[in-house]
């Protein structure tokens, strides 16, 4: 839909058992902060099953029964991820089945669905995600596909929008989609000044991988690579030679390069890539920012390379590279 600064619509959040805390409240505290800057969403929690315990034992309720709330085919019904040791026991199935009437229901009448984390799950039991694209966290995402068939489940992906319904990656990610959905309704300043309300400098979209470079590459125990995978994550826009950078982990150049790859698998040149290409990404979600700026801040020298590397895809590069 297009950005309607007046779209304002009631949020659902319907609330299960074991929930996982951050999954219900990192969105809804996206859209609280959303009333800072004039959107004051009517944020409603209802469950199918009266009080209810997260999953780390939090005590939340007694909540509103679901089929007590009022829901206008304009509002959006979130569904929190929550225990998997629930979601596979008969008790999920069997308490749940009035709640995935309502659920169906509310799509017929063109209410859209949000779920997170696992919450996919919630919304493939009630049938609603047959024929569509969805995603969930990616260590369930296997068992997503193999449980229901039908879904067509999305690797390597924050959040899928398939119609009316929006599926969401693990923790984390229902803050992105949130961001997404005041981005879709107010527009991307509005987005993004509700982002920085929140601190959360690096927005991510739909294009995202659940896998992050910023992690990635990260699993071996060589101090000296790991200071220079810091010191090119802080200070892309700087630039560095192989000579400066072989400095900062006490190596000589021929060392660092053959040491990187052996603890990374990768080459330094490919890393850096890859960090930029991240960066680059996220930046372009900033509407103030010009594409000259974005290159600047990636450490590229212009546009054109900017645009190289985004059509680019993450293979190294076989030539020899002497500045980063």
């Amino acid at each position: 839909m297009d950005a309607d600064s007046t779209f304002l619509p009631q949020l659902v959040f319907a609330v299960p058992p074991g929930v996982h805390v951050l999954d219900l409240t990192g969105p809804v505290q996206v859209f609280y902060e959303a009333a800072t800057y004039g959107k004051p969403y009517r944020m409603t929690y209802c469950s199918y099953q009266g009080a209810v315990y997260s999953s780390a034992g939090l005590s939340l309720g007694p909540l509103v029964p679901f089929a007590d709330v009022v829901v206008a085919s304009t509002d959006v019904v979130f569904v929190p991820g929550l225990e998997m040791s629930y979601l596979q026991s008969a008790a999920f199935r069997e308490e749940g089945a009035a709640f995935f009437a309502w659920l169906r229901a509310l799509s017929g009448r063109g209410v859209r669905l949000c779920s997170i984390c696992t919450g996919a799950f919630v919304l493939a039991e009630a049938g609603l995600l047959d024929g569509r694209k969805c995603t969930t966290h990616w260590r369930r995402l296997a068992e997503l596909q193999a449980r229901f068939p039908r879904v067509l489940a999305q690797a390597d992906t924050l959040f899928v929008q398939d119609g009316g319904v929006y599926t969401s990656a693990g923790v984390t990610a229902g803050i992105d989609l949130a961001l997404h959905l005041l981005e879709e309704w107010h527009g991307p300043l509005f987005a993004t000044k509700v982002a920085r309300e929140l601190v959360v400098y690096t927005r991510r979209g739909a294009g995202h991988s659940q896998q992050s470079v910023y992690l990635d590459y990260r699993n071996h125990l060589h101090s000296g690579v790991h200071e220079v995978q810091d010191w090119l994550t802080n200070n892309l826009a700087a630039g560095a030679t192989l000579e400066t950078l072989a400095e900062r982990a006490n190596m000589s150049p021929r060392t660092l390069t053959r040491t990187f790859r052996k603890a990374t698998g990768i080459s330094i040149h490919a890393y850096t890539a890859a960090l930029r290409r991240e960066l680059a990404r996220t930046l372009r979600r900033n509407p103030a920012l010009t594409q000259e700026a974005i290159a600047a801040q990636c450490g590229l020298r212009s546009v054109r390379q900017l645009q190289r590397l985004l059509a680019s895809s993450t293979r190294e590069n076989p030539r020899p590279v002497s500045t980063f």
